[in-house]
């Protein structure tokens, strides 16, 4: 019972966006799979992406910097714990590399990609908080308008691959 009620607590803690994305899933998860890729559709326009490396893999590591229309930016470094190939990926900024604690850990999302038949895909993206000071900070932020757009950005990106 313990775990259930634990398992509620974190839940409450989740910001979750579910889409119907007009792309198959394996092109999806190439576009989050591959630098490239990533770099055309991971910062809600007008902000692009600068930089990405990616090490997809359970244990492997993330760098993106994301750069603001000013110009101004912001590295982000992180870890992948899970990775099932066109089905799912789970990262972290838990951990700067190889399990190196970062200084301020905010958040574990998790990429959901399920076949929703004809060439469509039920998109979920589910950002996991530790706290619920640092949830309500990331919905104030524009979480789902944000990633909504984002998702937007990554579907019409996936119709040209």
């Amino acid at each position: 019972m313990a775990n259930t009620q634990a398992a509620a607590a974190a839940a409450k803690r989740d910001l979750v966006l579910e889409l119907l994305l007009d792309a198959p899933r394996e092109k999806l998860y190439r576009c989050w799979t591959e630098p490239q890729l990533l770099m055309q559709f991971f910062a809600p326009k007008p902000w692009t992406t600068a930089h990405a490396e990616l090490d997809v893999r359970a244990g492997g590591t993330s760098y993106a910097v994301m750069r603001s229309p000013e110009g101004q930016e912001f590295p982000s470094r992180g870890v992948y714990l899970e990775v099932v190939p066109n089905a799912k990926i789970v990262f972290t900024d838990a951990f700067e590399s190889a399990w190196v604690p970062s200084n301020k850990p905010f958040f574990v999302g998790t990429i959901l990609f399920e076949d929703a038949g004809e060439g469509k895909t039920r998109y979920t993206a589910i950002a996991s908080h530790w706290t619920d000071e640092d949830r309500d900070a990331h919905e104030k932020m524009g979480f789902h308008q944000g990633w909504g757009q984002v998702a937007g950005q990554l579907e019409a990106l996936a119709k040209t691959i």
